[in-house]
């Protein structure tokens, strides 16, 4: 796998790979990555193809649903961690 190159966006870094007959386009915040692998073809055969699949539009879905990730990550750690202020048993 190498990279073909980067798409540029002021929240996210985006980055595109080849492998074979693959594109693969990783899209990474601080916390959370997402990737979409994308089989070459009629449509898809270059960077700047890749690129077009990856526009405005599909770079808001992508930050919504990294909201969306992080808002279950929240709340899964609020139902798992213990709330803050919470007494704990004297130790002598």
């Amino acid at each position: 796998m190498r990279i073909e190159g980067y798409i540029d966006h002021p929240i996210m870094k985006i980055t595109v790979f080849k492998m074979e007959n693959k594109y693969s386009i990783k899209f990474e915040t601080d916390l959370y990555e997402q990737t979409y692998k994308l089989k070459t073809g009629s449509h898809l055969e270059g960077f700047d193809d890749v690129k077009q699949w990856a526009d405005e539009g599909m770079q808001e879905k992508v930050l919504e649903h990294f909201n969306n990730m992080h808002l279950l990550s929240m709340k899964r750690n609020a139902e798992l961690l213990p709330e803050e202020g919470e007494e704990f048993e004297e130790i002598i």
